[in-house]
């Protein structure tokens, strides 16, 4: 049995207990209803195989600046490692590295190292298995210059899988379904970059020429949202699976490792450079958190919500 003072006591705390419990539940509320909130109807992910973040020293890339100027940006975003294409592309795609997803290599196209979990069609869970169980009436597609982009993602699960094998096919059908579409989610591949620096070289004329290519066809998705009305409801974020060192990547290095990672559009205020330290796999959940998604607990990446927050409501 309680004594006089331990009854005095138990009625001065409780109150405050109770307070201290009914606001840590209206927060938790409160962000469960944030975070299940789309904060766009259209998002669109564009990856540019080999880009590397030291090309925006020498390339004339006016639109992506806009994007970063516009919106928000880091060029020290980062790689997993090797720094190679396929074991990005599942880290961008699936929200974690390697060592759960299991896809190691340059050009894996099955788990070298038995995936964590695998999802119903499976595969590690990425940003379109996610969506397809959470939100299965909404539009969702890929459409790709590489071919091995084909076995990273649930494909009888989206609404669009086109291999273009080029840059120009591949936009021209993205942009198709987009503006006819009007989908939630839609990854873009280029592979250009990467290629001419296997062939020629990276840091080289021809390199940056490619590079210049991407600016370009950035371009012509902004115009395509703009006239088409779509960018006032869209979010667009720009990325890249590693960078290069001479005729190679796969290393160590900070030209391999660092990579661009610039979001721009709807909910995304103007606030250039960002302080968060962004991993490849980083990307997944912040298509998530923007497209009200909870992410499956296997994933390890985190929303950058830096780049959302507005600092006038803070």
């Amino acid at each position: 049995m309680l004594n006089s003072i331990e009854r005095l006591a138990l009625a001065l705390v409780r109150p405050a207990w109770i307070a201290a419990l009914a606001i840590g539940l209206a927060g938790f509320c409160q962000a469960a209803e944030a975070a299940g909130k789309p904060l766009a109807r259209h998002v669109i992910l564009v990856g540019a195989d080999g880009l590397g973040a030291y090309a925006f020293e020498k390339a004339k890339v006016p639109h992506l600046r806009r994007m970063m100027r516009e919106g928000a940006y880091s060029l020290k975003a980062r790689s997993v490692l090797p720094s190679s294409s396929a074991v990005n592309w599942a880290s961008m795609l699936m929200g974690s590295g390697p060592e759960l997803h299991g896809y190691t290599a340059w050009g894996s196209q099955t788990p070298d190292l038995p995936s964590r979990t695998l999802d119903e069609a499976g595969i590690y869970p990425t940003i379109f298995g996610v969506m397809e169980k959470q939100r299965p009436e909404a539009g969702k597609g890929v459409a790709y210059t590489w071919e091995g982009i084909k076995y990273l993602f649930e494909r009888p699960w989206v609404d669009l899988d086109f291999n273009g094998y080029n840059e120009e096919k591949t936009l021209e059908r993205a942009l198709e379904f987009i503006v006819e579409e009007k989908p939630a989610l839609t990854f873009i591949h280029f592979n250009e970059p990467d290629a001419v620096g296997h062939e020629t070289g990276h840091d080289t004329p021809a390199y940056y020429r490619e590079v210049e290519r991407i600016d370009a066809l950035m371009g012509r998705l902004l115009d395509t949202l703009e006239d088409s009305g779509m960018m006032e409801d869209s979010i667009i974020l720009f990325t890249a699976d590693h960078g290069g060192i001479g005729k190679g990547h796969g290393g160590e290095t900070l030209l391999e490792m660092e990579i661009p990672w610039i979001i721009f559009g709807k909910s995304v205020p103007a606030k250039g450079q960002l302080r968060s330290a962004i991993v490849t796999y980083d990307t997944a959940a912040t298509l998530a958190y923007i497209l009200g998604l909870t992410p499956p607990d296997v994933w390890r990446g985190r929303a950058i919500t830096e780049a959302l927050e507005d600092d006038d409501s803070r």
